[in-house]
């Protein structure tokens, strides 16, 4: 008798995979916010100092990290006649919406412990929020290629939610003559009135299989097991170094393109957005490349691709050349969204090596540790404020610095994000779960149903 065959994929509607798409776009939309916005309005306009409000995001980040790995347990343990991850997302969104509102509409003179607190908070929610989303969409499709295509929708949705946050303050200022303080608070208002309606769209409409039999975890000694998995070494650190190259475009994209290139606010935020539209217009690239060579490969080229593309457009792109400028930020943009899309989707075809070996899904687990790489990665860019008030750079608004402290800050926006992307593609080139090893798993896992 030959051995099973896995059984066949289903293939998710385009209609089922908008309305689980829909939960992403207000958790995009607050999650650029959180770490290029939020930190400069309460350096420059809440009043807190720089080197506070780096030290307040990196410690709470840190904090976030550690409680990440609980709640991943705590909701692969969950099973209710609803689902698990169904029940999580609706349980955070109240958390999130409080805490945006404070966040966003934080007076002047707020200290660096207000900041703290509401942060805390928001970070919760959101942990909650993304942890149930993204280990929701691993068990949409056990199928290696149609996991790419669920995550390219999430990936898809993410960006129209960046980019609409990042639309709000074009239109808040351009349009209708508002202050910087006044779009802030609009991007606030714009989350928490999404929230909800996304959010029904995705518990209504998306199926979720029960968890019959939820899972011990061993606390502690398992996950550090789980993090020492020959399949899960590689895609971790890629994803730190990932995190850390992202992150640090983000944080200093106003201060480089403004302080070093000479452009106004209005036209970095044009030229954010261009970046963010061109991570919309990559994302389906990388999906379908991933298809082609393989989830890994394809992450490898297209980090080779960004750190060229970032190094070239910041390089060679002259001072004031705003068309110029925008065209190279758009090339470079092509590559954005390929880390989010296709180490998520090889975290969903992990979790399924991690069920063969431990005869236990502990997706959600898996889920908050990439999570955790993710945020340590965000949080250590974050940093990069405090190495700008050790060179004396001056963030308040009109202020103006000396040629070496432009220097710095230069070297610091294009040549580490550069050598962080260079060095996930060479950590990742060999990553061992690859489409053929992958069906050997999911035969593996037939057998053991049949079983």
């Amino acid at each position: 008798m030959s051995d099973p065959a896995p059984p066949a994929a289903e293939r998710r509607s385009n209609w089922t995979l908008a309305a689980f798409a829909a939960s992403c776009l207000p958790y995009a939309a607050l999650g650029l916010p959180v770490y290029v916005t939020l930190p400069e309005f309460y350096a420059s306009h809440v009043g807190v100092p720089l080197a506070a409000v780096s030290l307040v995001f990196l410690i709470v980040r840190l904090a976030d990290i550690v409680v990440d790995p609980f709640l991943g347990m705590v909701i692969d343990r969950t099973s209710t006649k609803w689902g698990r991850y169904r029940v999580w997302m609706a349980a955070g969104a109240p958390i999130l919406m409080g805490s945006v509102a404070m966040l966003f509409f934080a007076r002047e003179g707020a200290s660096a412990l207000y900041l703290t607190a509401w942060l805390v908070v928001m970070y919760l929610g959101y942990s909650i929020s993304l942890l149930s989303q993204m280990s929701w969409a691993s068990v949409l499709s056990p199928d290696y290629d149609q996991r790419s295509r669920i995550y390219g929708w999430w990936q898809v949705a993410n960006i129209i939610g960046v980019l609409a946050v990042l639309a709000i303050p074009a239109v808040v200022q351009g349009i209708m003559g508002g202050t910087y303080i006044d779009a802030v608070r609009a991007q606030g208002w714009f989350i928490i009135g999404l929230l909800p309606v996304a959010l029904f769209f995705t518990l209504r409409f998306t199926p979720e299989p029960l968890n019959a039999a939820p899972p011990p975890h061993g606390g502690l000694k398992s996950t550090l097991a789980l993090i020492a998995k020959p399949v899960l070494r590689r895609l971790l650190v890629s994803d730190l170094l990932l995190g850390c190259a992202r992150g640090l475009i983000g944080v200093l994209f106003f201060y480089f393109f403004e302080q070093a290139r000479g452009f106004d606010r209005e036209q970095t935020s044009i030229m954010l957005l261009v970046y963010f539209v061109a991570g919309l217009v990559g994302a389906p690239i990388w999906a379908v490349l991933a298809t082609r060579i393989g989830k890994h490969m394809s992450l490898a080229v297209a980090s080779v691709f960004f750190a060229v593309s970032f190094a070239a457009a910041t390089l060679l792109v002259p001072p004031g050349a705003f068309g110029l400028a925008l065209g190279a930020i758009f090339f470079t943009g092509l590559a954005f969204g390929s880390g989010d899309l296709l180490l998520r989707a090889m975290m969903a075809d992990a979790s399924d090596v991690v069920r063969l070996e431990d005869d236990a899904d502990k997706t959600g687990l898996l889920f908050s540790i990439l999570n955790a790489t993710s945020k340590l990665g965000y949080a250590f860019s974050v940093g990069a404020f405090a190495v700008l008030e050790w060179m004396g750079f001056q963030a308040e608004t009109g202020a103006v610095n000396t040629p070496q402290v432009i220097a710095g800050l230069s070297w610091l926006f294009i040549a580490v994000p550069a050598v962080l992307l260079l060095a996930t593609a060479w950590v990742v080139r060999l990553y061992p779960l690859t489409e053929e090893r992958h069906l050997v798993v999911r035969e593996d896992l037939a057998r053991r149903a049949l079983r």
